[in-house]
C-alpha cells in the first residue's frame, strides 16, 4: 500500500466517525473542584460533588465521625437529547455565617441554609448595573423559563423583579420533591402574586396576580420580603397547624406576615401578624381596623386555617 494510499483510508475513517459517531468525540466537562469542608460548632459539613443531578451536602460529627445527615440544595435538570454531562453543575466553596452554611455553586448562585431548621434560601448572583442605573436579571432556571417567561403563561403573566431573591425552592407540597415559588406581575393589571410549580408535575398554581388567595387577596405589592419557612421549623410551635411541607413567609417589613402554605388540597392563608404598629390594617388582611386586639386578631385566624 502507498503512502498516499494510506493516507487517505486514515482520512476517509476519521470523517466517518467525525459525521456519524458525533459522541464518540464529543467533548465532556471537567471534574468538579474539590470543595473544602468547613467545620461549626463540631459539626463538619462537605460536598461530595459526586451526583450530576443533585447538589448535596453532608454534616459529619467532628469526634466521631458519625455522618449526621445529608441535604439536597439543588438538583439539575437533564435533557436526553444533549449530553449529559455537560449539564452538570456542582456546589464551588462552602463557608459559615453565625448559623448560616452559605453554599456557592459554579455559576455563582448562593444558598443559605439554616442549620438549625434546614430551611434553604436562593439568591442569585449579584446582578450587573448598566450605565442607565438599571440592572440585568439573573439567569432564569430551566424549569422557570419553560414553565412561565416562556411558556403557555407568558400571555397572562410576566416575571416580577421587584424582591430579590426572584425566586424560592423548597418542598411546599410535602411530597419529598423541590418545588420553586417565583414571583409574577399579571400582564393585564400589573398586579404581583406567586407562581408555584410542582417538582414533580412542571404544573403551575398562580396566587395573587389577580387570583384571590384567602384573606391575602389578589394582589402582593405590599409584600417587601419573603422566604422558605421549613416545616420542621413550625413543628416547634404549639399553636400551629401541622404542615405536610415547608412554607412561604411573605411579609411587609414591620407590619404584616403571613404564611402560604399546602393543606393537602390548596395553598392556604394564614396571617401571623395582622395589625401594624401604628394599628392600620394591612390591605387584603380582611380585619376592619380597629376591630379586635392583636391577640384575639390572630386567634380568630388561626382557628379557622386550622380546620380547614
Amino acid at each position: 500500500m502507498t503512502s498516499a494510499s494510506h493516507l487517505r483510508i486514515v482520512f476517509v475513517s476519521t470523517l466517518f466517525l467525525a459525521l456519524f459517531l458525533p459522541g464518540s468525540i464529543s467533548a465532556k466537562r471537567i471534574a468538579p473542584a474539590a470543595v473544602e469542608p468547613v467545620i461549626h460548632e463540631g459539626v463538619r459539613y462537605a460536598a461530595p460533588n459526586d451526583d450530576g443531578r443533585r447538589a448535596y451536602i453532608e454534616a459529619w460529627d467532628v469526634r466521631t465521625n458519625k455522618k449526621l445527615w445529608d441535604l439536597t440544595v439543588f438538583t439539575n435538570r437533564v435533557d436526553p437529547k444533549l449530553e449529559e454531562d455537560v449539564q452538570w453543575v456542582f456546589i464551588n466553596t462552602l463557608s459559615i455565617r453565625d448559623d448560616t452554611l452559605i453554599v456557592t455553586s459554579e455559576p455563582g448562585t448562593t444558598y443559605q441554609i439554616d442549620l438549625r431548621t434546614k430551611a434553604i434560601t436562593q439568591h442569585e448572583a449579584a446582578w450587573s448595573a448598566a450605565p442607565d442605573g438599571t440592572a440585568d436579571p439573573p439567569n432564569i432556571p430551566e424549569v422557570i423559563d419553560r414553565a412561565i417567561a416562556n411558556g403557555s403563561l407568558a400571555k397572562k403573566y410576566e416575571l416580577s423583579h421587584r424582591i430579590n431573591p426572584l425566586y424560592l425552592r423548597g418542598d411546599l407540597n410535602g411530597d419529598g420533591k423541590i418545588d420553586i415559588a417565583v414571583l409574577v406581575k399579571q400582564r393585564s393589571t400589573g398586579k404581583t402574586g406567586i407562581a408555584i410549580i410542582n417538582g414533580a408535575t412542571d404544573k403551575v398554581i398562580v396566587l395573587g396576580a389577580g387570583t384571590a388567595i384567602d384573606n391575602g387577596g389578589d394582589d402582593f405589592e405590599w409584600m417587601d420580603s419573603w422566604e422558605i419557612y421549613s416545616k420542621d421549623r413550625m413543628a416547634n410551635g404549639t399553636s400551629v397547624p401541622k404542615l405536610r411541607g415547608d412554607s412561604l413567609l411573605v411579609s411587609k417589613s414591620e407590619a404584616a406576615s403571613a404564611l402560604i402554605y399546602w393543606n393537602g388540597k390548596r395553598y392556604v392563608w394564614l396571617l401571623s401578624r395582622a395589625i401594624s404598629r401604628d394599628e392600620r390594617v394591612i390591605p387584603g388582611s380582611g380585619f376592619p381596623n380597629g376591630s379586635e386586639s392583636r391577640s384575639r386578631l390572630f386567634h380568630k385566624n388561626l382557628v379557622r386555617h386550622i380546620g380547614s
